[in-house]
């Protein structure tokens, strides 16, 4: 999937956004360990966390904007998860973006046009946007008006979503979780490791922290 500053805006402006098109079955699965060590290196953007650096467990998730299956752990499994485990120093968590498709890419482009603090914020108003069904239809007037509610002018808007530096990062990171770690679907969870796709629950993700402490 190639982006350029000339065709980004344009190719976006012609998606419609249904929540729970893209991403994996809510059924968990288990699959393989990888290499904890390359797994925890940053990518070109460098990783958003929450949660104690000496956390005995660490989880990177690997999510796309437009996924309703990312949206829904997000309302109903991250608060849970937060208060529990990465507010008690259990959870070290690690949110990585994987675009699945030009809005997708639109929407991460946007948060990490946003200050760094705001970042978890802005997901979480992208999120409840998805759940809400605000973003369906004809997807680009949609998010221009999300980006005046965020702050963005037009021209700060435009600036972010034709930054192609920004595009080339973001289309490297995924293509690194492919070819390395195997992700195929969002969400992806690694778990110290061990590989999980699908909206877990709080008692199945629960379980397999407790496992590992």
């Amino acid at each position: 999937m190639t982006f350029s500053r000339r065709n980004f805006l344009q190719a976006a402006s012609g998606l419609a956004l249904t929540i729970g098109v893209w991403g994996v079955p809510a059924l968990a699965w288990a699959a393989d360990t990888v290499d904890v060590e390359e797994l925890l290196k940053p990518g070109p953007l460098g990783d958003k966390t929450l949660g104690s650096e000496d956390a005995p467990v660490t989880i990177v998730e690997y999510a796309s904007m437009t996924c309703g299956h990312c949206a829904h752990f997000d309302e109903v499994t991250f608060p849970e998860l937060k208060s529990r485990y990465i507010d008690t120093g259990k959870v070290r968590y690690i949110f990585r973006e994987y675009p699945l498709n030009n809005p997708a890419y639109a929407m991460s482009m946007l948060a990490r046009c946003m200050p760094a603090d705001k970042y978890f914020d802005t997901t979480e108003i992208m999120f409840e946007q998805l759940r809400s069904g605000a973003l369906n239809g004809s997807f680009l007037p949609a998010l221009t008006k999300l980006s005046k509610q965020l702050g963005f002018t037009q021209e700060s808007f435009e600036q972010c979503l034709t930054n192609q530096k920004l595009m080339d990062a973001l289309k490297e990171e995924r293509n690194r979780a492919t070819t390395k770690f195997g992700v195929e679907a969002t969400p992806t969870f690694f778990i110290n490791g061990e590989k999980h796709s699908g909206a877990l629950s709080i008692e199945e993700m629960g379980k397999i922290i407790d496992d590992k402490m």
